[in-house]
């Protein structure tokens, strides 16, 4: 499984024959012109994981991709019509042998309600877990954690406790467009080294092959 990280928590995957962008969101532009996707996943409804002109530009590019996202998402599909499948909850979906798995998980605290749309990790074939902005343990057994890092609802020791808990052999960082990577790049890997997790920094435009 090879992942390039485009930006925040925009990614492009490829594994087993697949293509995959998740979350084209407000703080990336260089997925608006790549080509060869297939499929496009969105966890949830906040521009900086679904920015509406981004998706468009990305199915201009792309007419054959399908879109996967949960409800919430859906209703914002739904007027641009853009079509989509919906995949939430504690579903599962193939696509030309890759599973997809749904996890939804409530998004982390902003303040209160402020922010509380619906938001649906996704086990991506088998190996990588992307969690969107939870911190939803998944209750299975994870290969390769996509790590929120930063923002209004995520600090550094509960991303680590998150980690921890969910056990992964590798982990990178996302959902840090506003955040110091040296900082991250410089703590997690001695704190998950002792635990026999391998984190990997990962900054926008870099791309890593993530050995299973």
């Amino acid at each position: 499984m090879t992942i390039k990280k485009i930006g925040h928590c925009c990614l492009l995957i490829k594994t087993s024959g697949l293509t995959i962008l998740t979350d084209p969101g407000s703080y990336s532009t260089e997925q608006n012109t790549l080509t060869g996707i297939d499929v496009v996943l969105i966890t949830h409804e906040h521009g900086d994981h679904f920015h509406t002109e981004s998706v468009q530009e990305v199915l201009t590019h792309n007419p054959k991709a399908i879109v996967i996202t949960n409800s919430g998402v859906g209703k914002k599909l739904d007027a641009l019509k853009i079509s989509y499948t919906v995949l939430e909850g504690a579903s599962t979906l193939d696509v030309t042998g890759v599973a997809f798995a749904a996890f939804d998980g409530r998004h982390e605290e902003i303040f209160e309600e402020i922010g509380q749309v619906q938001n649906t990790g996704y086990l991506i074939d088998g190996a990588l877990f992307f969690p969107g902005d939870s911190f939803h343990q998944p209750g299975v057994v994870v290969e390769i954690l996509a790590l929120p890092v930063a923002g209004p609802w995520c600090k550094i020791p509960d991303a680590i406790r998150y980690a921890l808990a969910v056990k992964p052999k590798q982990a990178f960082p996302v959902h840090d467009a506003m955040n110091s990577s040296t900082l991250v790049n410089t703590i997690l890997p001695k704190i998950f080294s002792e635990h026999g997790i391998t984190f990997t920094g990962m900054k926008a435009g870099e791309s890593h092959d993530f050995s299973l």
